[in-house]
């Protein structure tokens, strides 16, 4: 049988123009290339992200995500686990912190069953979706289950098999629950409160309504797993609700909740649910805005896979700080406050670790969303009129997690890009009595070891757990309270701060150029070894922390003996073996496990200390070694896979040092107004600013091997300097650059193009 060609011969420009009408339609938007699933391969002993597929808006009040852990086990999602036991209302990311305002819904088909583990059902990765925009899973009981997001709520939908028996569980989670089932209006309302952080007075009211009637119903609890059929409420720990319909129905459910009260939660459904009338009107609004969102920066000149890592990161880096504030009837925002338990007008944020987020988070966020991080800084001192302290580890409340009294960071930095959205002299008399005092929370709620930081100029070890690391971090703090001062025209406020922001010298040893532990007598501590984690250092090693001088990094040359001797220190984290003592912890942390893994030698990414490390060659005169190791970097740490980060990702953190870096240019110093520049992942990449200007940082020749910076222009002129202005980027414009395959030592390399240093800029 003769075969005849489908098309007949075309040539010429009908030719060329049919065959791009593939390529068109295959362009893939940039939420599609998000994976939700990145970093999810994750456990105590090894963490590639120690995040959960999040299915959720942009900063909302609440995410969702498919439950794999017990109720109350921080690791809600592993992916190596292969059971689902319910689709839970989220906040946090990290399994450190767990978790709080917790609730979850499980569709069961066949008898009643209501227990967490009697519940659990099997399920395979390749029968699972993770968008930001949905999440579906096909349960190996025949159920199908799906999440649309909204910011305080989500759109649900189950598929229930043909013949059996159909209920959906809801659980209280581990602490204090109330249920209320309304039969007539196919309903449930109650509310919870459990987790840590959360105040006994602060609840999260929920509703959740149906599109099918129930056949029947109940309520349980989960510390017996007791059911009480035919009832319709009950409160105590641990207790839920249960409804059954007809077997084979597909059930969709509308949820929302609401830290007011249980008629805001309803004006919540109201406001973020009501139009839609399926998970499928509910998951393209949320696909709409997130490529909206998404688009603000494109990329272009890279892999699929590149795309896939920049997408999946910027999603990440786009969750946190989570909106804390409601819309009320008259379509203002308010909260109750989680500081208080009182209602206030205006905008709250929180779930946020200043330690981890002050160093790429917000220095992305402010450039991306300057009016929300006005408000965000607004809002850390109304937390301190309702807590008495600025915050520094907010889950909801402030928890005083890890070191360092960061909220002054994030103060200073928004004065120096010319966000004054709050009263600088009210910062600083907050900033004043956090330095001064010691507040009844963690160790950053006010300074551990502050007398001492005081009377002696640091910090001593063994008296203070962690002593140099926060010696070393209120020097930073203490500069940026002594900047904003200066900026602002508190004359007494920075001289109070300028006597302690060269606190750092203090814990340095000139014999062995690494900072130590000293004890109260000025002795540096004995048997001293600078691969050994803990002690005076916090989650790191003398190799990390020498290099925590992010406002003075010329004052550290000068104290490691010049420009060849600390570029050589810096080469020495690269060369030296990756091994590791565990000092007081014990034994290996993931971090430590992390670190020995990259095979980078004493580099340890996947925690925040040496984040920076690979920008500092910017400030000794050799720029094209951070352009080298800073590409080195994104390509060999992060992937879009669930093995796609090289530690705990921590809030946006770990995923903002990619976007930046992948953009070309990082902040090593928030507080100022400087972005240190290093190398571009990609060719192109345009940034939509949010009033609408464009700024382009376009990498002319870029690829894997041409990571090196020729030439470079801003705007048309030649630019040399090693570093890039805030007001730069907002007005708009391009970034030029020319790249190649091979080092140009002679640019970038004048003192002049040197980046801010305090001593630098007191000469």
């Amino acid at each position: 049988m003769k075969k005849f060609p489908l098309y007949p011969k075309l040539t010429g420009p009908l030719l060329a123009f049919l065959f791009c009408i593939p390529a068109l339609a295959a362009e893939k938007q940039p939420a599609e290339y998000v994976n939700t699933l990145q970093g999810t391969n994750s456990k105590y002993e090894l963490t590639r992200g120690n995040t959960y597929p999040t299915t959720a808006l942009p900063f909302g009040m609440n995410t969702w995500t498919p439950q794999t852990g017990e109720n109350g086990n921080g690791w809600k999602y592993q992916y190596e686990k292969d059971t689902i036991r319910g689709f839970q209302q989220a906040h946090q990311c990290s399994s450190w912190t767990n978790d709080y305002a917790v609730f979850s819904l499980m569709p069961v088909t066949g008898p009643l069953v209501v227990g967490e583990n009697d519940r659990q059902a099997k399920f395979s990765h390749d029968h699972e979706e993770a968008h930001p925009y949905h999440y579906q899973v096909d349960l190996e009981n025949g159920i199908r289950a799906e999440i649309a997001p909204t910011e305080r709520g989500a759109y649900l939908r189950f598929r229930f098999p043909k013949d059996s028996p159909a209920h959906v569980i809801l659980d209280g989670y581990t602490k204090f629950s109330a249920v209320k089932i309304l039969p007539e209006e196919h309903k449930i309302i109650g509310r919870v409160n459990n987790g840590r952080g959360l105040r006994d007075d602060v609840f999260s009211n929920f509703v959740i309504v149906f599109d099918q009637p129930f056949s029947s119903w109940g309520t349980w609890e989960n510390q017996n797993n007791t059911i009480q059929k035919d009832q319709l409420e009950a409160d105590g720990k641990g207790v839920g609700a249960f409804v059954t319909f007809e077997p084979g129905v597909v059930v969709q459910a509308k949820v929302a909740s609401s830290y007011v009260d249980s008629e805001q939660a309803e004006r919540t459904l109201k406001q973020e649910l009501g139009a839609f009338q399926s998970v499928d009107e509910a998951s393209a609004a949320a696909k709409k805005i997130w490529n909206d969102h998404l688009s603000r920066i494109k990329m272009e000149g890279g892999s699929e896979d590149d795309l896939a890592t920049f997408y999946s990161c910027f999603f990440r880096a786009s969750l946190f700080s989570r909106k804390f504030y409601e819309i009320n009837a008259e379509g203002k925002a308010y909260y109750r406050s989680p500081y208080d338990g009182k209602l206030h007008d205006g905008k709250m944020f929180t779930d946020t670790g200043f330690w981890d987020t002050f160093r790429a988070q917000f220095p992305l966020s402010i450039v991306m969303h300057p009016t929300m991080q006005g408000e965000y800084v607004h809002a850390l001192l109304d937390a301190y009129d309702q807590c008495g302290w600025l915050p520094s580890w907010s889950f909801p409340s402030e928890r005083g997690g890890m070191i360092g009294n960061h909220a002054i960071s994030l103060l200073a930095d928004a004065w120096a890009k010319g966000i004054h959205t709050f009263d600088p002299k009210k910062a600083l008399e907050a900033y004043h009595h956090e330095a001064t005092q010691k507040g009844p929370w963690g160790p950053s709620n006010g300074r551990d070891g502050g007398k001492y930081y005081d009377s002696l100029g640091y910090v001593p070890y063994p008296e203070v757990r962690e002593a140099t690391a926060k010696t070393l971090e209120y020097a930073y703090d203490d500069f940026c309270g002594y900047h904003l001062a200066e900026m602002s025209g508190q004359i007494e406020q920075a001289e109070f701060f300028a006597k302690s922001m060269y606190n750092f010298k203090n814990v340095f040893d000139p014999e062995t150029e690494f900072m130590r532990g000293r004890d109260a007598d000025g002795k540096w501590n004995d048997n001293f070894d600078p691969t050994e984690w803990g002690g005076p250092f916090t989650e790191g090693c003398a190799w990390h922390w020498v290099w925590s001088v992010f406002h003075d990094v010329d004052g550290l040359i000068e104290l490691l003996g010049g420009d060849e001797k600390f570029v050589q220190k810096l080469d020495g984290v690269f060369t030296a073996t990756n091994e590791f003592k565990v000092g007081t912890y014990g034994g290996p942390i993931h971090e430590m496990t992390e670190m020995k893994m990259a095979n980078m030698g004493q580099y340890a990414h996947g925690n925040q200390p040496i984040q920076h490390m690979t920008y500092l060659y910017d400030y000794a005169g050799q720029p094209w070694k951070t352009q080298q190791h800073v590409r080195e970097v994104m390509a060999k740490l992060y992937n879009a896979t669930e093995n796609g980060y090289p530690g705990d990702e921590d809030q946006g953190q770990t995923s903002s040092w990619y976007v930046l870096s992948a953009l070309g240019f990082y902040a090593v110093c928030p507080g100022t107004d400087q972005y240190v520049i290093g190398s571009p992942a990609f060719e192109k990449a345009t940034i939509t600013l949010e009033d609408g200007k464009t700024f382009t940082v376009h990498a002319k020749n870029n690829s894997p091997q041409n990571v090196y910076i020729q030439s470079a222009k801003l705007n048309g002129e030649t630019w040399t300097k090693n570093f890039i202005r805030y007001a730069d980027l907002m007005k708009g414009g391009v970034l030029e650059l020319e790249m190649g395959p091979t080092p140009n030592k002679q640019r970038g390399v004048a003192k002049s193009d040197r980046p801010f240093s305090l001593s630098a800029s007191k000469e």
